[in-house]
């Protein structure tokens, strides 16, 4: 048994992290942001505003530091549920400090599930958003363990969606996205993507996540930074630079979209919602 469970429980050190208005701008360009539809969160005469997915970005640098103390083989790691919750509209400029500790390490028979929660405070430690990142490591399983609680289904109604919105990623997609801190090989070499079972690399989750967060930001929240709250997501399958995304939002409650997002007609994000206010 390599992985370590001996983590439960334990926290990162304080991990700083200081940033300006052009990696706001750098992360919209990442998930799809264009000059004619996204200006106000890429000119910094405009704040600029901040999406709120970028909040995956300062606290990524914690998530790493928890992955590299769970001894074992990084290749066998995915990115397998992501969540983020707002307290506030991220301002275009700051230093932020993010704490991650592990919340649980679940056996889900086939492989290990290590459930990372990170708080992230400001300057003032006054709380931003939090993350729970949710990583699944092939070939952890049968230690005998807890298999963690049951996950909330979130089926689309049989329905029309009240949004659908399509966007094309560009074929330098993953190579742009990597600029906010995931250098993972995978999404930049042809021959490291090859070797591990790939046509050609392959397009960041995050990435794919920060696509839809901005479809529901437009269509769901009309906009409004401040009525984006949580946003939540279970990475269902592969996207490649140039597939085309489809976001759909169904509106369920006054306070809750459940999204659906495929390409070339396969779901990749899965069990999602957004939650409003």
């Amino acid at each position: 048994m390599a992985i370590d469970l001996s983590l439960v429980g334990k926290s990162t050190e304080a991990l700083q992290h200081d940033y300006d208005w052009r990696d706001c701008a750098l992360y919209a360009l990442g998930v799809g942001a264009t000059t004619s539809a996204d200006l106000d969160y890429l000119f910094e005469m405009n704040g600029p505003k901040v999406l709120p997915t970028f909040a995956c970005v300062p606290s990524f640098t914690a998530l790493m530091d928890i992955v590299g103390k769970l001894k074992c083989d990084f290749s066998k790691i995915l990115h397998g549920e992501q969540e983020i919750v707002l307290h506030k509209p991220i301002p275009s400029k700051g230093t932020f400090s993010t704490t991650a500790t592990v919340e649980g390490i679940y056996d889900k028979g086939k492989g290990a599930l290590v459930v990372v929660k990170a708080a992230t405070v400001d300057k003032d430690a006054q709380p931003v958003f939090d993350n729970t990142f949710s990583v699944f490591v092939r070939g952890e399983g049968g230690f005998g363990g807890d298999r963690g609680p049951e996950t909330i289904k979130r089926t689309p109604p049989e329905r029309v969606a009240d949004f659908t919105m399509e966007e094309t990623t560009s074929p330098e997609q993953a190579a742009l996205y990597r600029l906010n801190g995931d250098y993972n090989p995978l999404h930049i070499s042809p021959k490291l993507a090859t070797a591990v079972g790939f046509d050609k690399p392959i397009l960041h989750g995050l990435c794919t996540y920060g696509f839809a967060g901005r479809a529901a930001l437009k269509h769901a929240c009309d906009g409004n930074l401040a009525s984006f709250k949580r946003f939540g997501a279970r990475f269902a399958g592969v996207v490649l630079p140039g597939d085309t995304l489809k976001t759909e939002g169904w509106k369920v409650s006054d306070t809750e979209y459940i999204l659906s997002v495929s390409a070339n007609g396969k779901p990749v994000l899965a069990n999602a919602f957004l939650e409003i206010g």
